[in-house]
């Protein structure tokens, strides 16, 4: 039996999304895994499947996947690809996410781009999590990484070069991430702009990294390096992230629509 899918991307960051509005598909984690191979399966950094909302107000529920088949409480490149495509399917440009990390209110804009509030960052150390109580604006890591979350577990670097990029999967698993992290590395290039590289949880370094670039921001802030609306520079382009002063996290970029296709769920892992 064939099944419906949509490909879509974020800055590069890409997704393979599944509609489950209509009913449930058999997606384990070993399917999840086995389709988001690049070389045996469809490929992407993150699957994610759109299920009815619960939540009031919410227009649906979405939930993200890493590569290996672990679940993401959010993303926010593919939370702005979702709400371009429930612009696309409804003609709702005010969409209202409903994702594990809670619900994020979004906003198609007319130029194209994409706003998703990303709500609140969580600073304590039991939040992010970290597996003792510390400082999360100072780890007791080699290189002083600040830590966040965003829905998600994230460790800043702030770097004069990139060259720690290769420890990022080292650092994904060191102990003191009890649920593994993203590892962003960032430059700072002045006070509203940063230069950043992610390493992301699951999924290796990626092109862009919404949620990391929130992080990067917030955990600029807190040391005093950047202004509260900042320009993140990733590699495959550009984000405007503002800190609020009502302390949401505001994420503008573009979402695009790369193919849709079909699949034959059974012929993949059970």
């Amino acid at each position: 039996m064939q099944t419906s899918f949509y490909k879509m991307h974020g800055l590069g960051n890409d997704f393979v999304i599944f509609d489950e509005r209509a009913g449930h598909l058999s997606l384990t984690p070993a399917r999840i895994a086995a389709l988001a191979d690049r070389r045996r399966g469809v490929g992407c950094d993150q699957l994610v499947t759109l299920r009815p909302a619960c939540a009031e107000g919410a227009d649906v529920f979405v939930r993200f996947f890493n590569p290996d088949g672990s679940e993401a409480g959010a993303c926010g490149n593919a939370s702005r690809c979702v709400a371009d495509l429930v612009f696309w399917q409804t003609g709702n440009r005010t969409p209202v996410l409903q994702t594990r990390a809670g619900t994020l209110p979004a906003r198609v804009e007319q130029d194209g781009l994409v706003t998703v509030d990303m709500g609140t960052p969580k600073l304590d150390w039991q939040a992010v999590p970290l597996a003792a109580e510390m400082d999360t604006l100072h780890l007791p890591l080699a290189g002083d990484p600040a830590a966040a979350s965003m829905g998600n577990p994230h460790a800043t670097f702030f770097v004069k070069d990139f060259s720690m990029l290769s420890h990022g999967s080292a650092l994904e698993h060191d102990p003191l991430f009890p649920d593994r992290a993203n590892i962003g590395f960032a430059r700072i290039d002045s006070p509203e702009r940063i230069r950043l590289k992610v390493h992301e949880r699951g999924a290796g370094v990626t092109e862009a990294c919404g949620s990391g670039a929130c992080a990067a921001v917030v955990n600029a802030v807190r040391r005093g390096l950047v202004a509260r609306r900042c320009t993140v520079e990733l590699d495959g382009g550009i984000l405007e992230i503002e800190w609020a002063e009502n302390g949401h996290v505001l994420m503008t970029g573009p979402a695009a629509m790369a193919f849709e296709g079909r699949v034959d769920l059974a012929t993949y892992a059970p």
